[in-house]
Parts: C-alpha cells; structure tokens; sequence
C-alpha cells in the first residue's frame, strides 16, 4: 500500500531525473573525486542540498541551459562582479577532516591557563547532560525564534524556566527571556531610566562597575545625549548641583573588586528624587546575600553565563534583565508569558509583540531583535538540573574556597582591600615588591590574576575551582613573598563568613517543581527531550524564513565549539595566550572582507542589530572627524528591516523615510528630493539589497551615488548578504558599511532565537572608526568605544562561521549563492500560477526569497496570513516570514541547504493549502469554521470524541492531507493559541505547586 501511495512521487522524480544525459553526468561529477589522492570528505555537496541534476531540472524548469544565463537574468549586469574576487584561489576549501586537523592546530595556539580574572566571567562548569543533549543537539540549536508558538512549546517552557529563576533569585517581579550580554543589558537599564524620566540627562554609575559596562554604557548615551557620571554613587547623590537632572544610577553587586555593599540608602535617596536604581548583581552569589528586589532596585541585571555556559573567549553568554511591575511594559527584548489555545489548555508564546522594534520603528529606543534563546536555555537547565538545593552547595563551596584563600595569603602578609565579598578578593600586594612580581608567578603557574594597578591584584573563584587548583592558586602567592608553600592537607574549613549578617539572604528561591524534581540524569535527560519534542526544527523539515536564512548548521562546523582549547578561554587573558583565537578572528575578518569587497571588519557586534548601531556609530565618528558632527539626518526606505530606523534613532540620527513603488523599487525621486533637502545635515543612508521585496534593484548604485553627492554615507544592511557572494558585494553596490548576520548567510545555528552575531566591513576611510575595546585596545585613537562586553563579541561561534567559511573555500560559497537564487526561483516558478507572486524583475525573476500575497483570500473568505500559516503546521513545516514587510504576504526563503525533494514537498503543501481555501471561497467549507481558520490540529484534538468532533471535514483531512504525512508527521502540541488573552493576563513564571494542583 505504501508503494502505492507513494508512486506518483517515484514516477514524477523518475521522469525529471534519468532521462536526461546531462543530468546523469552532473550525477557522476558529485561522486567521482578529482584526483585519487583527493579528499572524499567535501563539505560543498553535504552543504548544497541539490546536486548537478536538481539543478539542472531547475534550470530546465525556468528555460534556461545554464546557470550563468540564470544569473544573468536574476542580478543586475550593472553590479555583477566582472572577476572571480571570491574563488579557491582567494578563499581555499577544506575537506572536514582538514578542517578538523587545522581548528585542532589553532586550539593548540591557545595556552591553557587558568583564569581568576573574574569582572563577570567566571569558567562554568556545564553538566555533560546539557552539553550533549542542548548545546550539541540540533534538536535545540536549529529552531528559529517562537514567533509560531503552538509548534515551540518546549522551547517556550524553557525560557519560562529561565525568566522564572530570574525572577527568583532576583527577588523581582517579571524578567524577560534574556539579552545578549551584561554590558549591553546594562545600557537597555539606562535608556530605560532615561525614557522614565525624559527631562533628567544625568545617569550616575559607581566606580565599582566592570570597566567594560562603562564603555558599552558612554557609548549607548551618546546617542541619547545621557551624561555619563562616574564616580561613589552613594556621594555623588548628596552631590546637589547633579541630583535634580539624575534619571538613574547603577551599581554592582558584589563589585568589580568583591565589595558587597548594603545599597538600600542609596534606592531611597534614588526613588525621592524620582531616579530608578539599576543594579548589576551575579546569580550564583544571590542564593547568598540579599536580593536586589529586597533592598529597592528597579531594574536587575546581570550574566548567566555561569550557570553552566563556558567562557568562549567572551561569548555567547546569556545576560538576564529584570524588573519591578511598573516597568513591565517598558521592558526591552523578548518576553515569554502564559496564555491558552482555542481548547482552553495552557500554552506559551511572545508576549507584549507590539512592543517589537519593527512595529514601532522610529520611535522605537531599542533595537533587540536577537536573543540569546540557546544560551538562556542551557543556563535554565543547569537550574533545574541542579535545583536550589545544587546551587546552595555550590555557592557554599565557592564562598568557603575565597574565605580559604583569603585566610592563606592573609598568612603571607597580603593585605585585604575588600572585608567583605562572595567569590572575588582585591589585594595589596606590596608585601611582594610590585603586582608584576606577583603576575609572574602566577604565569609561570599557568595562572591568570585580574590586572588592577601596580599594587593590586584580583582574584575570583568559581565552581571549576578543585582543591588542587586552590592550592596551586594559593602556593603562588606564596613564592612570591618567599613563604613555605602549603599542601591540602594543612588547609582547613573556614569558620567565619565574609557576607555581612544583614546581606544574607534570608528568603527562599526556587521553590516551583520544575526546579526540585529532575536531579538524576535519568529524568534530566527525560526532561530535555521531552521538551525538545515540542519543538520543529531543522531536524524535522525545511524552515523557509524569509530575511532570517534558515540553511544548515553542519556538524563538522560546531565540533570545535565544544573543545577546551576554545570554550575555556576567559576574554581578558593576555593576547599571547590566544594565538590561536586571533588567527582565526583575523582570518574570518580577512575573508569577510573579500567577501564584502571592503577594506576592514571588525567581530564585536554581537546581534545584526548591534552590527547596525555599530556600523552608524562608525559614520557618525568619521563626521565628527571631518568636522561635521552636526550631520544627523539618516534616510531609510519604508521597506528596510524594522531594526533600521530603532539602531538610527540609538545612534542619535533623525530617520527621514524614502517612498518605495508599487513594485518595491526604492523611489529614486524621492530619495534625490530628501538627500538634497537635507544635504547639509545628510549622515547615511539605509538600505537593505537584495530588498526586503526579494529583488535586486538595478538602481542601487543610483542610490548610493545621490547620497554621495550630498555627503552622506551609505550604510548597506548585509541580512541577504546569502544572494550576494562572489555575484556581486556591498563596495561594487556603493556601500561605505555593512553588517553580516553570521547567524544567517554564515551558518551559525539561531538557537530558538540566539545566538546572533553582526560583524561589520567598512570601506577603507571608515577603518579607524571601528570599534576598541578598555580591557583589550584593538584599534586606534579614533575608535568608537565598545559596543558590547568582550572585546570580540560571542567570539567563540565565530569559530562556526570561519569553518564554514573554509570548508566550502571561495568556489563553494559562490555555488551556495547561485543555488541560493536557483531555489526561489524554482519555488517562485510553482507557486506562481497558484498564489499572486508579489514582486519579480524585469526578467520575471526574484532574488533569494519571493514574496507571495494573500490578501485576495482575505476579501473572498475572510482568510488572514496567520490561517495560512497555522495551517502549514499541519503539514509539517514551519511557516515562512508573516506579514513583513507587507502585512499580506509571506516571505518564503528555500536557502541553498534544501533538496529539490524538500522544495517540492514545502511547494505541495502551499499548493494543497492553495485548494482548500478554495473550497472556502467556493463555499463547498463555512468561512468559520474549516481546515485553515481551525489550524493547527494537535493530537488532542484530533483524539477528541464523537461528540467532541463538530467539524465539517474529516481527521483525517485535518491530520493527512497529503501522503507523506503518514510517514513523517510533527505534530504541533498545542491548537492555535489566543494572544490576545495572554497579553490582557500577562504571566511570565512557572506554575506554582499551587497551581499545579488545581
């Protein structure tokens, strides 16, 4: 019977594929090796998903004999490149297993040294359970963001896990599902006060915050024109000429240095001026001292990297961001609440989307767009895994390690300069004759101390700390001075406590099950899985997201991530240690660059969205450089990424929107009209190519020249760099900078929603503008300062875009563009005469991505986007891009990973879906009640009763409308789920036992 079903498809595949002579050979070219002595292990055929005679059935498809005559077509003769600037020759393609042997080359080049270097890095332990079954497991690192939430429920409840021991330790009322980095975090804290308080400039930041907060945090003012005050908080709000214009303060607690300080006086004298208190806290030392929610912050910060996420030279770490309930609907980045689907069960989703950067645009004061959603998820696991229980013992053995420690050196004739602290001392070590002595010690140990003065040092413990580390750590510190060194057995448990009796914390955390019932790795491994069945990923079929570029994340290209010559490097160790780390930052800025035709690059922007703040703060130094500061106006087509006009405005520029035509051409007109407007004020211009519409405009250098001619900028959003490479590049467009979402056209996995990262290239003039960094200075006096915590960024996933880089070489990434092209054209091609094909050239085709309009079911049936997509959960896929950049449409983009077979399938289903809002439409199914309006049909519905069933179509319908469902069905785990309710009923933690039991 399966052979049966099955034979039409057998005989459609047949036909397309061996008849033809050529196909045969293009066949036989994948499978035959060059050369004997030729690597077998190519990465470009396991990455590409069609081969030679796919392609070539594509090609025949659309009337063309070759793909040259295809590109021709699709990508304007005006800005094809002439030359193969990206080939073998420029960028040479590695086999796996030489990639393998290379990265193994390179992680050698990092000296393995331990770190107490501390200032918010600390080297977490990860529980083997989560690094197998999260961290390496696609299952959890190749969803995309849960915009579709009935097929993300576990992906959901995890970052309810991770927003709920937020709240918890925290002791604040709502938090949200994470942010890209503590630094970063920070700054969102402060425009928030700003926001509060729009009158008030001043923003006060104690001295004992990290260095690299405050660099991330005068960066951010400037843009909001925030005057950063740094000095005692505490003295400088008694300081009456600041204390009517002060909008906000920060602190950290514990400090940079280890104090622990009772800020409840300083929240009061804050709140009676009308500041909100922003404090930058650690999650580990809260299930010790008192919570910042006890003693009047507003708004609680922080990094949750060491909970169970290691270092990777900086990143991708998962900060936190909590709030108290008056801010909740001013809070940025993503948030996760509790609502119900249409058959009342409990469900997940986004909440608050309205407050989305891409709805508000302009006056938007935040441009998040990426999460750390992978990272968040790994650090709830650790919590739950652990339990309060697990985290209380682990606290107590970092806390009693310093109190060891402290006591030892203390023995030496090391002076104390913080009396109390958790995990982190600062010491005077003249005793020693200089810091530098004391620094040379712990070298020759393999030991890495934080580097204050020349009479200071610092050190911080964490949870990887052993007793034959602590022993080693402490023996160094006795060399220095000439002392007897210790063994273990002459150290003892410490009898007194360094956190102040009226700090300790005294109330309860973690109470909810989810965090006291998975402790064996029996039901830990359970619990993950479990929640990872709810969730499609590119595991189980094709997501086909416009603009967000869903292709494969290969494992050859993830192994190294994992390895400890990478993931244990703390981000401040001293630049000799990590050889190996700047190679490969310096060959990925050095390809990228002959990717994008530009001169420099810099990896620090961690988010595209960061990528393009970074890349507009870079312009508005080389304006001041020139002289020219006043130049603030920045023109952005209504048809750019929402994020555009939110990092414009973060950046202080003044958005001017540019028309586009009917047909999703940028207006030229209206863009010559405005630059000539405002050319004496005229610093950049937006633009997104291929467009958001999903066309290459032939007009682009037009664009870029008018906006030269009245002396501005060109900044070119590089999101659909993926139909770009080695066709054409942003410099031969006219750009001056552009930011690559690695996480997209470079492949690093989107994690359910991060990580992301967004490196820019700049034209030559631009270069000195890139960004620096105050732990590592990276560039020179003309430098923007940092733009996010590390010096470069979540440094450690670059490695997954460098291998990706290599292995394909500069051949394979240019076939991945072509097929790129190939694959929405032939998917353009077969939905076409179904559906109404919003935008193509004049040559009738369309770039990387199609756009195809719905609004025609809308009037004859009342069918909206979201049926559609609902509906195609069904079916097994995830639905394309809704309604952006036109709120009828969906963006469809195949990447270059997909089979013609998975086109095929994806192109079947819109098309099935196509005939059943035809029987809408002919009436042969009510408006309000069928197939598409119903969607999506979990198990539990399709399970339900007799009398339950009040449907006019079968279960079957509703559960199999086409054949190979039978074999492959993902089954979404909730209906469809009603967002306006969670919005008016806004809950964002884990259920209690309470209601657990009801």
């Amino acid at each position: 019977m399966a052979a049966l079903r099955y034979a039409p498809a057998l005989r459609r595949f047949a036909a397309s594929h061996v008849n033809s002579k050529s196909l045969r050979r293009g066949l036989a070219s994948l499978k035959q090796p060059t050369s004997l002595f030729a690597p077998l292990d190519t990465f470009q055929e396991r990455h590409i998903g069609p081969d030679d005679a796919e392609a070539s059935k594509m090609l025949s498809q659309l009337g063309y004999e070759s793909m040259d005559a295809f590109v021709a077509d699709t990508v304007p003769s005006k800005i094809r490149l002439s030359t193969n600037v990206v080939d073998n020759s420029s960028i040479p393609a590695y086999s796996e297993s030489q990639l393998y042997d290379r990265a193994k080359e390179l992680g050698g080049q990092n000296k393995s040294f331990k770190s107490y270097i501390g200032m918010g890095y600390h080297n977490a332990v990860v529980p083997p359970v989560i690094l197998r079954n999260v961290m390496e497991n696609p299952a959890w690192y190749t969803p995309y963001t849960p915009y579709q939430p009935e097929i993300a429920q576990g992906r959901l409840e995890s970052l309810v896990n991770f927003q709920t021991m937020v709240m918890s330790l925290t002791s604040m009322d709502i938090a949200n599902a994470s942010m890209l980095d503590e630094a970063t975090a920070a700054a969102e804290g402060m425009v928030m006060a700003f926001v509060t308080s729009p009158k008030k400039r001043t923003f006060i930041v104690d001295q004992g915050v990290t260095p690299q907060t405050i660099a991330v945090l005068r960066t951010r003012a400037k843009g909001f024109g925030i005057n950063v005050t740094i000095g005692g908080a505490v003295a400088l709000l008694e300081d009456k000429s600041i204390l009517a214009d002060v909008c906000g303060v920060l602190v950290q607690y514990p400090d940079v240095d280890g104090n622990i300080k009772d800020f409840g006086k300083l929240a009061e004298t804050a709140h009676s001026t009308g500041a909100l208190v922003v404090c930058a806290t650690d999650l580990l030392a809260l299930t010790k001292i008192k919570p910042p929610g006890e003693w009047g912050a507003d708004i609680v910060v922080g990094n949750s990297a060491r909970f169970g996420v290691p270092a990777g030279y900086g990143g991708p770490h998962a900060a936190f961001f909590a709030v108290t309930d008056k801010l909740k609907r001013k809070m940025p980045g993503r948030l996760i609440g509790r609502s119900r689907d249409t058959q009342g069960k409990p469900a997940y989703r986004l909440s608050l989307q309205t407050r989305e950067q891409h709805i508000r645009r302009e006056k938007a004061t935040s441009n998040i767009c990426t999460s750390q959603a992978l990272l968040a998820n790994m650090a709830a696991m650790y919590a739950v895994y652990h339990g309060p229980a697990g985290l209380e013992r682990i606290a107590t053995k970092v806390h009693k390690f310093t109190e060891v420690f402290k006591s030892a050196v203390a023995g030496f004739g090391y002076k104390l300069k913080n009396e109390t602290f958790f995990d982190t001392v600062t010491l005077e070590v003249s005793v020693a004759g200089s810091a530098d002595a004391v620094h040379a010690k712990a070298e020759a140990a393999g030991i890495n101390l934080r580097r204050i003065d020349d009479k200071h040092v610092g050190i911080s413990l964490d949870e990887s700390v052993s007793p034959t580390d602590l022993v080693t750590l402490i023996n160094v510190f006795a060399s220095a001075v000439s002392k007897q060194t210790v063994a273990l057995n002459e150290l003892h448990e410490p009898e007194v406590n360094s956190i102040p009796a009226e700090l300790q914390r005294s109330s309860e955390y973690l109470p909810h099950p989810v965090f006291n019932k998975h402790h064996s790795e029996t039901e830990m491994l359970r619990y993950i899985n479990h929640l990872a069945g709810k969730d499609l990923s590119l595991i189980h079929s094709m997501i086909p997201l416009g603009s967000c570029t869903m292709k494969l994340n290969s494992t050859s290209s993830m192994i190294p991530l994992t390895w400890p010559e990478f993931s244990s490097v703390h981000p401040f160790a001293p630049y000799d240690q990590v050889k190996g780390y700047h190679r490969i930052i310096k060959e990925l800025e050095d390809d990228l660059c002959k990717i994008t035709g530009f001169h420099a690059a810099s990896l620090q922007p961690n988010s595209g969205a960061a990528g393009e703040y970074a890349g507009l703060c870079v312009i508005r130094a080389y304006h001041e450089s020139r002289g020219e500061g006043h130049r603030d106006i920045c023109l952005i087509p209504l048809s750019a990424h929402g994020t555009n006009p939110a990092s414009a405005v973060m950046a202080g520029l003044k958005v001017v929107p540019v028309k586009v035509h009917p047909d999703g051409n940028l207006d030229l007109g209206d863009l010559q009209a405005k630059a000539e407007k405002h050319k004496d004020n005229l610093a950049a211009f937006m633009i997104t190519y291929p467009s958001t519409f999903g066309v290459f405009e032939a007009g682009v250098q037009d664009a870029c020249k008018i906006i030269h001619d009245n002396g501005g900028q060109v900044y070119l959003d590089g999101a659909n760099l993926n139909a770009q490479i080695g066709l054409t590049n942003p410099a031969t467009c006219g750009g001056d900078v552009c930011h690559m979402n690695l996480h997209k056209t470079f492949a690093i996995p989107h994690g359910g929603g991060g990580p992301g990262v967004g490196p820019i290239c700049v034209a030559e003039h631009l270069a000195p503008f890139l960004p620096s960094h105050p732990a590592m200075p990276v560039r020179g006096e003309q430098s923007i300062e940092a733009v996010s915590a590390a010096p470069f960024g979540s440094a450690s996933i670059n490695l997954i875009s460098w291998a990706y880089v290599k292995m394909l070489g500069g051949k394979g990434l240019v076939d991945s563009s072509k097929i790129a092209l190939l694959n929405a054209n032939y998917m353009a091609s077969r939905l076409q005469g179904h559906y109404n094909l919003r935008y193509k050239n004049e040559n009738g085709r369309v770039a990387h991505e199609l756009l195809i309009d719905l609004a025609e079911f809308d009037k004859a049936a009342g069918l909206k986007v979201t049926d559609f997509a609902k509906r195609l959960q069904d079916y097994g896929f995830h639905p394309p891009t809704c309604s952006w950049p036109i709120q009828t449409c969906m963006l469809i983009e195949p990447t270059e990973s997909e089979t013609l077979e998975e086109l095929d399938r994806f192109c079947d289903a819109m098309i099935s879906i196509r005939q059943e809002a035809e029987d809408i439409m002919s009436g042969k199914q009510p408006k309000d009640n069928n197939l598409l309006k119903n969607a999506p049909h979990p198990i539990s519905v399709i399970a339900s009763s007799e009398a339950e069933w009040n449907r006019p179509y079968s279960r079957e319908q509703a559960a199999y409308p086409l054949p190979w469902l039978r074999e492959r069905k993902f089954w979404p785990t909730v209906s469809r789920i009603d967002d306006a309710y969670g919005d008016l009923n806004l809950v964002c933690d884990c259920p209690s036992v309470e209601e657990l039991a009801h």
